[in-house]
């Protein structure tokens, strides 16, 4: 066992060295290895199969929890408030194609029903990555963006629980009762969060870094353990418990929990690959090219109303829109629990061929803004629209 792991996180760290130097995200290339090792691969892993599959389940929990860390409660419900309508259209555009894409391909509704979460949910870590790389954090155009990826984030802590109780064969009643219990703790939490968030934190002491990492790290996964029973589902009770802690707690409890996350993440990305056989990917890549291309439209054009109402010109429009492309960890985390209720066997190696597709190409397409001749298009079209309508701000 200690050989496998050793050797797998190993190899993990090299593949990230390589994409990184590229300029691309780690996670397709972690994709590919659990391709690669999982059953049907080149060398099937086996003595390492329980760690593997429990360390993916934290690493989903880690994931969520730091997405929570990055935002306030007041945050979070400020940024419901101004970004609700860009919301409704993102889940409107992205999210129908793919149920009725899951319905032209003869699967049933539960497939549907997942299928829709796959291409509704973009990437906030790989997203957040590329606009760091860009250097465009402080562009005008980044807190619509962040926006959009908060309320998919928020409206996760409400599909989640229905996705699953629909999974689980718990039927319409069941899912509505599951919905009803979400709410209720959703709404709890934020409500927590917000008047006791300070009290909370200040129970655990910045002093003491070791104390902290085990506090923060045991409430997450208590709170996890607890959500997961309560049908709400682990990955969300993570992301609110983040959301509870705020202040220099948050800021500490991010950087140690960091290095645990980057591990754990690889981990969950390669359980996803091993529990995918190659031999099925290749009857689901068409499919899945022809989705993706799809919903990245639909993505661009999702960014592009956003900014739009925030007053953006052009420019930042079209950057916001192609941020927008890539899925990644919550995708995954969706088409993980379809496979582990045995729903449609082709949704796991079309979920991963679409994964891999956007992160790739997602990233790509968010640099064509900075190149010359994107440039000097958008700069003509603004012309044109000078020349017969209202002066538009300049591009620079």
């Amino acid at each position: 066992m200690l050989i496998e792991i050793g050797a797998l996180l190993f190899g993990l760290g090299m593949l990230g060295r390589v994409g990184r130097r590229f300029g691309l995200s780690p996670i397709p290339l972690y994709l590919l290895a659990g391709l690669a090792f999982g059953h049907g691969g080149l060398i099937p892993l086996s003595a390492s199969e329980d760690f593997i599959g429990i360390g993916a389940q934290i690493g989903v929990i880690l994931l969520l929890v730091m997405l929570g860390l990055e935002y306030s409660a007041d945050e979070l419900v400020g940024n419901l408030r101004a970004a609700a309508p860009a919301g409704l259209v993102d889940m409107l555009l992205n999210a129908l194609p793919g149920a009725a894409f899951a319905l032209l391909l003869g699967w049933d509704v539960k497939a549907a029903l997942v299928l829709a979460g796959i291409t509704w949910v973009s990437s906030s870590g790989v997203i957040a990555k590329v606009l760091g790389d860009l250097g465009r954090v402080g562009n005008r155009e980044t807190p619509v963006i962040l926006s959009v990826l908060v309320i998919e984030d928020l409206a996760m802590a409400f599909y989640l629980p229905i996705a699953t109780a629909v999974l689980a064969g718990a039927g319409l009643l069941g899912g509505l009762s599951t919905l009803g219990v979400a709410v209720v703790t959703v709404v709890a939490v934020l409500v927590v969060a917000i008047r006791y968030g300070g009290t909370i934190s200040r129970f655990m002491s910045v002093k003491d870094p070791e104390a902290l990492l085990l506090s923060v790290f045991g409430l997450t996964l208590f709170v996890a353990g607890v959500a997961a029973e309560l049908k709400v589902s682990e990955a969300v009770g993570a992301f609110l418990v983040g959301i509870a802690l705020s202040g220099p707690v948050a800021h500490h409890a991010t950087e140690m929990l960091s290095p645990l996350r980057d591990l754990f993440a690889a981990v969950f990305f390669v359980f996803f690959g091993l529990s995918t056989d190659p031999a099925d990917m290749p009857p689901v890549l068409l499919p899945a090219l022809g989705l993706a291309v799809l919903t990245m439209l639909t993505k661009v054009a999702t960014g592009y109303f956003a900014a739009r109402r925030a007053g953006i010109a052009l420019p930042g429009r079209l950057r916001a829109g192609l941020a927008l492309t890539p899925r990644g960890e919550f995708s995954v985390v969706i088409a993980g629990l379809a496979v582990a209720s045995g729903v449609e066997p082709k949704l796991a190696p079309l979920a991963t061929a679409y994964v891999l597709i956007t992160v790739v190409t997602g990233p790509m397409l968010a640099r064509l803004p900075d190149y010359a001749w994107f440039k000097n298009v958008i700069r003509r079209r603004m012309a044109a629209q000078r020349a017969t309508a209202k002066p538009l701000p300049s591009i620079d």
